[in-house]
């Protein structure tokens, strides 16, 4: 009975009268073309039989994004094959940490839109600039190695994508640190950082307290100690011929003259402030490492965070003020990473977690 239903209801629909005829044979009539566009078409698919497109990613999107992308990885493909041939790659570690350091200085995105002459979206700028730097370590290796047709040649490629104004963007970005001051006092105050504390360290030379004539004084009260015990010396000397082999020699008696400095952490000793000996030994590394511990009196002043932070944030602060008195330590220093601030901190919870990453227990029932 249902299909009995259907069937007038479909021959009606079927042989109903339409508002708009044409809508019912339009896909077998053809499209309706206008002879100028038809014209245009007919010439553009003759020019392409004749000359056909001189490059692949003519049928892409951005095709100028596309060639310059391709021409650079040629020239990667290059530069890799003639320093293979020369035996400079691979590079060992020792050799690579030996270039003198990057410097680069891209243009921007906005500005190397104009030499594609599109768009450049964040993630196809650091497609280009990845290529860049791999162009610009393979120029550094050339110029060090001494080949400069290779050198030039690579550095023709890679400036073309530089800033006009680098070498003033490398001094505003990549100069170097304010020097640290002395005061009349001959202090140093540096600062420093670790996780969510902040420090700030004086740094004074020991001075000797003792006046000249105090010095002269002392010099001649030993000198006279010395001639009265001279005769005592000589008849101990006669009666003991055999010295013991276990006697310290006189170059172990001579004295030595032993510095006391005192390094106060918001004006509390250091061994009484950090009570953990790593802290402290992070404290003094700097020191240690330079040759001057109990050289100089340290006031250090810290706050934020806890005693492994504020370990740290001193004795980065520290380690600055040692480069300002001892500027030969720079470089030691430096390579054992006491002078940048270390950037680990604590990762934070995050919402539906038991810590940072962990997760629940899951339960069935």
């Amino acid at each position: 009975m249902l299909n009995t239903l259907r069937r007038p209801l479909s021959t009606s629909l079927r042989t109903a009268p339409t508002k708009f005829p044409r809508a019912r044979y339009a896909s077998a009539s053809p499209r309706y073309v206008p002879p100028a566009a038809k014209n245009d078409v007919e010439d553009r698919q003759d020019r392409f039989r004749k000359e056909p497109p001189s490059s692949p990613t003519f049928y892409t999107a951005r095709s100028e994004y596309y060639d310059q992308l391709q021409t650079l990885e040629t020239a990667i493909q290059f530069s890799r094959r003639s320093l293979s041939s020369l035996e400079l790659l691979p590079l060992p570690a020792f050799a690579r940490a030996s270039l003198p350091p990057a410097r680069p200085a891209w243009r921007t995105r906005l500005d190397m839109a104009e030499i594609f002459s599109t768009k450049l979206t964040t993630g196809r700028y650091r497609r280009v600039t990845k290529l860049l730097n791999q162009l610009d370590e393979y120029h550094r290796i050339a110029q060090t190695a001494g080949h400069g047709a290779l050198a030039t040649g690579i550095f023709d490629i890679i400036s073309l994508f530089e800033r006009k104004n680098k070498r003033q963007f490398l001094e505003q970005t990549q100069g170097k640190r304010k020097a640290v001051k002395f005061d009349r006092y001959g202090r140093t105050l540096t600062v420093g950082a670790r996780k969510t504390s902040s420090a700030k360290a004086w740094m004074i030379p020991i001075q000797s307290s003792v006046s000249p004539e105090e010095s002269s004084s002392k010099a001649a009260a030993e000198a006279d100690v010395e001639e009265e015990a001279a005769p005592y010396e000589a008849a101990y000397a006669t009666e003991s011929s055999i010295q013991d082999p276990l006697a310290p020699d006189e170059a172990s008696r001579e004295k030595v003259d032993v510095t006391v400095s005192t390094i106060l952490v918001n004006n509390i000793p250091l061994n009484e402030y950090f009570r953990k000996p790593h802290e402290r030994e992070q404290v003094v590394r700097a020191l240690k490492l330079a040759g001057v511990l109990g050289a100089y009196n340290i006031f250090a002043l810290c706050r934020g965070g806890g005693t492994s932070g504020q370990a740290g944030a001193v004795g980065h602060a520290i380690a600055r003020g040692v480069v300002a008195h001892v500027p030969e330590m720079e470089q030691t220093l430096r390579k054992a990473k006491l002078l940048k601030r270390d950037p680990r901190m604590v990762e934070r919870k995050k919402t539906g977690r038991a810590k940072a990453r962990k997760a629940y227990g899951w339960v069935k029932r």
